[in-house]
């Protein structure tokens, strides 16, 4: 019998709280290399630091991504409708479904990310016009994370290969720049208040709420554009319908 009032109120709040939750700490635990290379970089020195981020470069498509990409596969069921699915099951199947394409996402991310950073402290180290330059790569660094989480949305809601994943999270991210801005603004807040604020969160809330909002974000925005392809096919139907109409009415008149 669902409870109904405030306690109804309650009962939901706190079945969400679980569903973030639990969701969140299995994706802590499927990176734990990464997060814990994270931690020993917070408290290294600055050559030992660089050393580290080369290291979860190298580590991350193989924990991170696919990790990540389970993420996406449960927040999928809660923005389709579906809370009520079972999470471990739910998460695994999305980790071992994607595990592949997730990893080879990641290293396609990984090395153009790295080609951004190299080139963005190049030229910010120039004199002159050349410094300008920059901040090119500071914007080609924004699309790229917006289309990251896009790439994870579509790949847990789309069968496509890798290569066509990649193409469509970024033709998406800059077909789409208020939708893009609202991912960057939003998840960067999320991130902000759960690193500098709110700690706990890290552990329990801040990658689920990121997966939840993101492919919200997308699910919105795929519906948008089913409905107008939709809108479309009908039209053409429409107009065949009408074509074929005069077509048999001139073969009429030519049969009299």
């Amino acid at each position: 019998m669902e409870m109904k009032g405030l306690m109804g109120g309650f009962y939901r709040i706190s079945e969400w709280i679980m569903r973030l939750s639990v969701t969140n700490v299995l994706w802590i635990i499927c990176s734990i290399p990464v997060f814990f290379l994270l931690l020993a970089a917070m408290t290294s020195p600055e050559d030992v630091f660089m050393q580290t981020l080369v290291l979860i470069a190298i580590v991350s498509p193989f924990t991170l991504f696919p990790a990540t990409a389970a993420m996406f596969a449960v927040a999928r069921k809660w923005v389709m409708g579906e809370g009520d699915v079972p999470l471990l099951k739910t998460f695994f199947r999305g980790y071992k479904e994607n595990y592949l394409q997730s990893m080879i996402g990641g290293i396609l991310y990984v090395i153009i990310g790295v080609i951004l950073i190299v080139n963005y402290r190049f030229y910010v180290s120039q004199a002159g016009t050349l410094q300008l330059l920059s901040v090119l790569f500071i914007t080609f660094g924004v699309i790229l994370m917006a289309s990251l989480f896009n790439f994870f949305s579509i790949l847990v809601h789309l069968h496509m290969k890798t290569l066509q994943i990649v193409k469509n999270a970024l033709l998406i991210t800059i077909g789409n720049p208020l939708a893009s801005v609202a991912l960057i603004v939003i998840n960067g807040l999320i991130l902000y208040i759960s690193v500098t604020q709110f700690t706990f969160l890290i552990p329990f809330f801040m990658g689920s709420l990121v997966s939840a909002f993101s492919f919200f974000m997308f699910y919105k925005s795929f519906s948008r554009l089913q409905q107008k392809q939709q809108e479309l096919e009908e039209k053409e139907q429409e107009k065949l319908a009408v074509q074929t109409d005069q077509t048999e009415e001139e073969a009429d008149e030519v049969k009299k």
